[in-house]
Parts: structure tokens; C-alpha cells; sequence
């Protein structure tokens, strides 16, 4: 029985991997959960149900250990970082944005095995986060970058021409008008059901650009070898492109349980994790190339890549800060990209810093959110 830590367990991934948990009987045990803490309800909930002995939370932390007696209450905006790094076979960061960073060294600094869907602990640090792993201590969860890694276990590196992701296109895909875009709009994503921020880079295509740079920093291949294309059905989740021409594609029906069961249970597969593609029905899957002009996100995070040193690390918070803004109604939707641009064009003299622990990414993250905080005020001006 695998020993399982769950950071961001009230998030889509957190419950999905749950839900897995619990539908596996005598193949995991969860040992600890952290979380925001915003619902306390729901994580009192959760730690009863899976009988956890740890909990991690920013904020809530006394209601909680009044109402779990017995279990460790760590509470504090450190807390997920104290959590991961709890002796367990796996730990699983499904915490959404660059914050997951801190607890994402803490566990490889412990030598757990790590179960990645925080994304952005790779763009804003890739360097630094892959010269703490030993070979296969990270295993991706997002579901593209399981498929690539699922897909290149059937050929050797060298022989690797081409990592092709897919995108499902987002909610806006065919609209020409984004002037009058509402969050409303933004949040109806056609194919996946996930969090707020995640579906609104799904729909700006923010969420491919940063999938692009961390397939960079997992795989290890230049950024001239990864491609993305739209792919609406959402089933092939991403392909691996081989020096004689055959391309292996990975594919399943458009859910995060089959990766998520996947880096839990690596290296082996686990029974029923997901639902099978039906073949007995008709299926038409299409491919297209991504629109550069109406998302430009994929072109601008490849020149942050190409630029590197801190640049990945500004295109992500840049972004954060746009979405929230968005998100609250201070700027239109298709302000999100300029503003970004506009402070990675600001902030170009940081290609070449070096970003040698958690604090240089946190002083060139507070950088760049200021830069973008002041450009939201002279926009609301």
C-alpha cells in the first residue's frame, strides 16, 4: 500500500485523486492533505473520510484542530511546504499557481517521489527544480505531459525528433469578437472541468505556453521541438514524433484521472483508473494549427523560454496577476496578453539572472507582480 500526500486536496486535481484513492481500496493510504484552507468544511471533510494524520493550512487552522482532534493541524502560509515534506512514498502537488514552488522543493529536498500538476513550479523555476531530481523523482500529471512521458517510454531519447501537445482551443476558439468577453464566457471551457485560473489560460491559451516551457525543463528538448496544435476533442492528449517518421500519440477520454492514477501508481498502471475510449462508436478527431495573431501566448512564452533565466519566472506572474485582475473586472479579457507583453518587455534585462534558490524567485516574482500592479494602475486611469 502506497503511502500518498495530497497538497491542494479541495482543488479539481486534490479531489479527483481522491476520488481514485477511494475507489481503489488497499492500493493507497493518504497520510496527510494540505489546502488553502478557505474550506474548512471540505478539508474537515476529506481528512475524517481518508482518516488523515496530517493536515496543512494557510488560514483556518484552529477551526480545524478543534474539530479533528488527534490529527496535526500545521497551519501558516509554509504549511504545504511542511507537509511535503512528510516521509511517503508519493506526493502529489496539485496546487494551482507559482506559490506550489516552495512545496515542490521541500519534497524533492525530502526524497519523496513527486506526482507533479503544479506547472508552474517549472516555468518559474525550472532550472532549479530539475537539478534537485534524481531520475524519475518527477512524474507529470498534466495530462499532456503524461502522455508524452507514457509515449516516450517506447523509444530511446535520441531517437525523439518532436514533442507534439495538444490543445483543446478553449472556449473561443471559433468566436471572432473577444471585445465583450465576460468571466462568465471565459469559464465555460467545451471539453475539461477545472479551476478558475486554469480555464481561463485554457481560454487565452496561457495554459499551453506554460506547458511548453515546462515539457522544456521535464523532457529535456529544445524549445524548437516542441510544437502545440489545437485539437478540440481533447482525446489525444499529446504525441511523441520519432526520428523515422512514426509518431506515437497517447489517448483517452478527456478527464485528469488516468494521468493522476498514472504518476500516483508509477510505474505501474492502475485498474479502471479511467473510463476506455468506446470503440465500437463512431469518432472523428480533428488537428489545426494554433492562430498566433488571436493567441499569442504560445509566441511570447517561447521567446521567454528561448530568453531564459528569469523570463519564464515573469511571463507566469505577470499572467497570475492579469487573471486575478480579470477575474475582479478591473480589465477586459483581451487585456490579459498585452499587459503580460508589456511587462516581460519591461523586465528583459533579468534573461540573465541566475536563480540559484526559492528566495531569488520570489524577489524576481515580486518584480515583476509590481511592474504589472502598476500598469493596472495607469490602465484603470
Amino acid at each position: 500500500m502506497r503511502e500518498v500526500v495530497i497538497l491542494g486536496s479541495t482543488g479539481s486535481i486534490g479531489r479527483q485523486a481522491l476520488e481514485i484513492v477511494a475507489t481503489h481500496e488497499g492500493s493507497f493510504r493518504v497520510i496527510a492533505i494540505s489546502s488553502a484552507g478557505s474550506n474548512p468544511a471540505r478539508v474537515i471533510e476529506q481528512a475524517k473520510a481518508f482518516n488523515v494524520k496530517f493536515i496543512g493550512v494557510v488560514k483556518n487552522a484552529e477551526e480545524i484542530r478543534q474539530a479533528l482532534p488527534g490529527v496535526t493541524v500545521i497551519g501558516g502560509p509554509l504549511a504545504s511546504r511542511e507537509i511535503a515534506a512528510i516521509e511517503c512514498d508519493v506526493v502529489l502537488n496539485a496546487i494551482t499557481g507559482s506559490i506550489g514552488l516552495g512545496p515542490t522543493l521541500a519534497a524533492l529536498d525530502a526524497g519523496n517521489t513527486l506526482a507533479l500538476a503544479n506547472k508552474e513550479s517549472l516555468v518559474a523555476a525550472g532550472d532549479l527544480v530539475m537539478s534537485k531530481a534524481r531520475a524519475h523523482q518527477i512524474i507529470p500529471v498534466d495530462s499532456e505531459h503524461s502522455a508524452i512521458w507514457q509515449c516516450s517510454l517506447a523509444g530511446k531519447k535520441d531517437e525523439v525528433r518532436k514533442l507534439i501537445l495538444t490543445a483543446s482551443g478553449g472556449p473561443f476558439l471559433d468566436r471572432s469578437d473577444l471585445q465583450a468577453v465576460s468571466v462568465a464566457d471565459a469559464l465555460k471551457h467545451p471539453t475539461w472541468n477545472m479551476g478558475a485560473v486554469v480555464t481561463i489560460n485554457s481560454a487565452t491559451l496561457v495554459n499551453k505556453a506554460l506547458e511548453i516551457i515546462e515539457a522544456h525543463y521535464l523532457f529535456e528538448v529544445p524549445y524548437s521541438s516542441i510544437d502545440a496544435v489545437i485539437h478540440r476533442q481533447s482525446v489525444v492528449h499529446s504525441m511523441v514524433e520519432y526520428v523515422d517518421g512514426s509518431t506515437i500519440a497517447q489517448a483517452s477520454p478527456p478527464n485528469m484521472k488516468g494521468a493522476i492514477a498514472y504518476a500516483l501508481n508509477f510505474p505501474h498502471r492502475l485498474e479502471q483508473a479511467t473510463g476506455a475510449i468506446d470503440w465500437g462508436l463512431k469518432h472523428i478527431w480533428s488537428f489545426e494549427p494554433i492562430d498566433s495573431v488571436k493567441f499569442p501566448a504560445v509566441a511570447l512564452a517561447r521567446v521567454c523560454g528561448e530568453l531564459g533565466g528569469a523570463m519564464p519566472a515573469i511571463f507566469n506572474a505577470a499572467n497570475e496577476v492579469a487573471v486575478e485582475a480579470f477575474i475582479s473586472q478591473k480589465i477586459a479579457f483581451i487585456s490579459i496578453l498585452p499587459l503580460v507583453q508589456e511587462v516581460v518587455e519591461a523586465c528583459q534585462g533579468y534573461a540573465t539572472s541566475t536563480l540559484r534558490d526559492l528566495a531569488d524567485v520570489s524577489g524576481i516574482e515580486e518584480n515583476a507582480r509590481t511592474r504589472a500592479h502598476e500598469l493596472l494602475l495607469r490602465l484603470a486611469t
